[in-house]
């Protein structure tokens, strides 16, 4: 029975104990043990990262780290090469990761929950320096006794699933480490693993990039169709939705789909798909009328869409113009029927995201987010906010991309911002009459509304929505949500693969 229990920061005086500790730990073990010189080393270049515990005055457990900048390494990766070939040479103040190198607890102090006192500590540590993450190779100690059975890849499943005890792995994934990867030949002299390990990875939802925002005002634009006499008097329109964002100190606005439809009207002696072409002529102007007014009004405008024509091909288009200058292009990817049979428009085969001040985005436009597979491929990119910009002209439309919009946020963990048009258009084709309600959408958690709907729009009114989201509450989410999509998706049955374009 422990009279004592303390956590400490590990000092070179207590080796002996450690060492013998970690001998009664690792009985079986046919690697070399820490040297009081390597101890020595770690204890002089990061000191802060070193813990042991102790009962009764006596080292009966340890957690060793370094900070590690793992762009520079990746996910594939051994235990020698990320500690420098056991130099700790990696070690890098300025790094991103803090890497777990060691820990371990006596065996007879094991159901004392030492481990977890370690692993606290660790994580405190990861808070305090700001960093993005806690990853180590994980040993799977267990696994010998199932080699003839099982490939290592079904062991890990099996260990999820509570079907086999692991004491590393099983505790691990009790304190909130996920697994990322199978790591093959991770610490060759590690016989009871098979040289195996599991990339285990804890985030910290508190690290905040510098200069990065985490709660992010957006203005979306419910856009009045009307007729305009040419491009100018759309501008004044278009400056005048920008000024009362910016005057709102809005980080994005967001135009619906075919904004510019009313331009059409001076084309209805062509063919609906030559004057569809001639509506393509305007977007160069456009696109450099929305840069501009992103700069001069210091917000990141999403231009909604339009036509433009690339290597004689039809595509329904849109940009990113960053406030500093930066322009970046999206394109629809499920062309509606309509669109083929009467304009000729031709699907994108990209899909992206966005890093912007105000956080990563992605975008789709009406119709392809109707397709979750999208909205996943952008989550798989760690977006926060997905902007659809739409444009529907019956409620049954509008309900469509609402329902699925809605859906997005739920099962991707973001926040979804809609907008389209309203009013009518008499004298267009394929243009007659708009149906919208702008609306900001979110997850489904005690942290946001219980409808899940941060903001609506009064429907088919020519507006403003002006909404705060907060993306600190994303990060939260991720890792201690009542549920967790993203985490729980079960790959080992389905993946989600893209093809490079």
């Amino acid at each position: 029975m422990a009279n004592k229990i303390e956590l400490q920061t590990l000092k070179l005086s207590q080796y002996a104990q450690l060492l013998e500790s970690m001998k009664a730990a690792y009985e079986n073990w046919n690697g070399s043990y820490w040297s009081i010189e390597s101890i020595e080393k770690l204890l002089t270049i990061f000191p802060e990262g070193q813990f042991v515990v102790l009962v009764d005055d006596v080292v009966v457990g340890c957690a060793l780290t370094l900070i590690i900048d793992y762009k520079k390494f990746g996910d594939n990766h051994t235990y020698k090469q990320i500690t420098g070939g056991y130099t700790f040479k990696t070690h890098n103040p300025d790094g991103n990761i803090l890497y777990g190198i060691e820990v371990f607890i006596h065996p007879e102090y094991r159901g004392l929950r030492l481990g977890r006192r370690l692993y606290d500590a660790r994580k405190e540590l990861c808070e305090k320096l700001n960093l993005e993450s806690i990853i180590f190779g994980g040993r799977i100690p267990n696994y010998h006794k199932y080699v003839d059975s099982v490939s290592p890849r079904e062991y890990i499943e099996k260990v999820k699933r509570k079907e086999i005890f692991d004491p590393v792995l099983s505790f691990q994934m009790s304190n909130d480490f996920h697994v990322k990867k199978l790591l093959k030949n991770y610490m060759p002299e590690d016989e009871e693993s098979q040289e195996n390990a599991v990339l285990l990875q804890w985030n910290n939802v508190y690290f905040t990039k510098s200069n990065t925002k985490t709660t992010v005002r957006l203005g979306l634009v419910q856009w009045q169709m009307r007729p305009y006499n040419d491009i100018e008097e759309l501008f004044q329109q278009v400056e005048y939705f920008v000024d009362s964002v910016s005057a709102y100190q809005s980080d994005f606005a967001l135009f619906p789909e075919y904004f510019n439809a009313p331009l059409l009207a001076k084309f209805n002696h062509l063919s609906e798909a030559e004057a569809m072409r001639k509506l393509a002529e305007f977007t160069p102007v456009i696109k450099a009328k929305f840069s501009e007014l992103a700069m001069s009004y210091n917000v990141n405008i999403i231009s909604g869409s339009m036509p433009m024509i690339e290597n004689g091909t039809l595509n329904n288009i849109g940009f990113v113009c960053h406030r500093s200058g930066k322009i970046e292009q999206y394109k629809k990817i499920h062309v509606t029927p309509d669109e083929f049979k009467y304009w000729g428009l031709t699907g994108g085969n990209i899909v992206q995201s966005y890093d912007t001040d105000a956080g990563r985005i992605g975008v789709l436009i009406c119709y392809d987010v109707e397709f979750p597979e999208l909205g996943r491929k952008l989550a798989e990119d760690r977006i926060q906010i997905l902007f659809v910009p739409f444009m529907t002209d019956t409620q049954n439309s509008y309900f469509r991309v609402r329902c699925c919009s809605q859906a997005r946020a739920i099962e991707n963990e973001c926040y979804v911002a809609i907008t389209g048009s309203v009013g009518n258009l008499p004298k267009v084709e394929n243009m007659d009459i708009h149906y919208s309600q702008a609306a900001v959408f979110t997850p489904s958690d005690f942290s946001f509304p219980s409808n899940a709907i941060k903001s609506e729009a009064s429907p088919n009114t020519e507006m403003l929505l002006i909404a705060d989201v907060d993306l600190s509450l994303l990060d939260q989410l991720h890792t201690y949500g009542s549920v967790r999509n993203l985490k729980d998706r079960r790959k080992d049955l389905y993946n989600l693969a893209f093809e490079k374009k």
